[in-house]
C-alpha cells in the first residue's frame, strides 16, 4: 500500500485528549437536540472524524467546524470539500476571534445603523481538560450565540447544572446559569467513544438567556466579582472579598444584601450574589 494512504488511517490512540464519538444513535440524538438549523449558522467545536459534521452538513445553512488537530482538519477538508455550506478551520477554539467570524463585515450596512448578527448555534464534544475555558469564552461573546448542545464529562455537567448549596456549585455553575438555561439531556457510556474514556459523558443544552439586566449587574464586572467570591472555596465569602474591598463597606454591603459574612459563595443564589455586588458598587460610587 502506498505510504501516503497510511496518513489517513483512523488513529488508534487519542491526541490532545481526543475521544471520538462512534455511536450513530448518539450522534443523531445530539443533532436533533440542536433543532431546525436550515436557516442557521452552526459552530462545531472539535469535529474530530466528522460523525456530527456529516449530519450537520445536510441540515445547516452554514456550518463552521473548528478542529485543532492538523491531520484531522486535512481529512475533514477532503471529506467536505464539495459541500459549499461547510467551512473547516484548523485552529484552537480558544484563539478564534468571534468578532471577525460572526460580527458585521466592513462595508455592509449604513452608518449609524447597527446590524444584529444572526444567532449561532454551537455543538461539540468538548475536550475535558478545557471545557471551562471554552464555555467562559463563549459566554464572553454571548451576543453571537443562541444555544449550545455540548458533550462534557459527567462530573463537569453536574457542576454546570448544580444548584446553590450543593458541593458541585461553583464559579462554572454560577457563570453558566448567569448566561443560559441549562438542561441535562442524556448520558453516554465510555463505549460510545473510541478510544473509550475512563468517564461517562453527559450531553447538555444551554439556551442563551443572559440575566444581567434582570439582576441589575450589566457589564463585565459581575463575572469578576463571582470569580473573586469563589477564588478559594474553603474560605468564607468575607475572607475572599476583603482582599479587594474595604472591610467597613463590605460589612455594610453584606448587611444590605441580608447575607452573613460567614456564608460561602456556593451557598448564595445568583440573586443574593448580585445583591452583594450591587451594594458594593453603590458604595464605590459614593466614595
Amino acid at each position: 500500500m502506498p505510504k501516503v494512504a497510511s496518513a489517513y488511517r483512523p488513529r488508534t490512540k487519542p491526541k490532545l485528549g481526543q475521544h471520538f464519538l462512534t455511536s450513530d444513535d448518539a450522534a443523531a440524538r445530539i443533532v436533533d437536540a440542536i433543532g431546525d438549523v436550515s436557516q442557521s449558522t452552526v459552530l462545531e467545536i472539535g469535529p474530530g472524524r466528522g460523525i456530527l459534521t456529516s449530519l450537520l452538513a445536510k441540515r445547516a445553512r452554514r456550518l463552521i467546524a473548528v478542529e485543532l488537530d492538523r491531520v484531522l482538519a486535512a481529512q475533514l477538508r477532503l471529506k467536505f470539500g464539495m459541500a459549499r455550506n461547510v467551512e473547516i478551520i484548523e485552529a484552537d477554539i480558544l484563539a478564534i476571534d468571534f468578532d471577525s467570524l460572526f460580527g458585521p463585515k466592513p462595508g455592509l450596512g449604513r452608518p449609524g445603523i447597527e446590524i444584529k448578527p444572526d444567532p449561532v448555534r454551537v455543538v461539540g464534544n468538548l475536550p475535558y481538560y478545557i471545557t471551562s475555558d471554552i464555555l467562559l469564552r463563549i459566554f464572553h461573546y454571548a451576543k453571537y450565540f443562541e444555544s449550545l448542545v455540548i458533550m462534557v464529562q459527567r462530573e463537569v455537567a453536574d457542576r454546570i447544572a448544580a444548584e446553590p448549596g450543593g458541593r458541585d456549585y461553583g464559579l462554572l455553575s454560577a457563570t453558566a446559569q448567569l448566561y443560559a438555561r441549562v438542561e441535562k439531556l442524556f448520558t453516554l457510556p465510555p463505549g460510545a467513544f473510541s478510544p473509550p474514556p475512563k468517564v461517562h459523558s453527559t450531553v447538555l443544552r444551554l439556551t442563551m438567556a443572559p440575566r444581567h439586566e434582570e439582576l441589575g449587574v450589566a457589564g463585565d464586572g459581575f463575572v469578576d466579582f463571582l470569580r473573586l467570591s469563589f477564588s478559594q472555596k474553603r474560605k468564607t465569602l468575607w475572607n475572599n472579598l476583603k482582599v479587594k474591598f474595604d472591610e467597613r463597606e463590605l460589612r455594610r454591603a453584606l448587611a444590605d444584601a441580608n447575607v452573613k459574612p460567614t456564608s460561602r459563595a456556593e451557598t448564595l443564589s445568583l440573586e443574593e450574589s448580585a445583591a452583594v455586588y450591587r451594594a458594593l458598587r453603590q458604595a464605590d460610587e459614593r466614595s
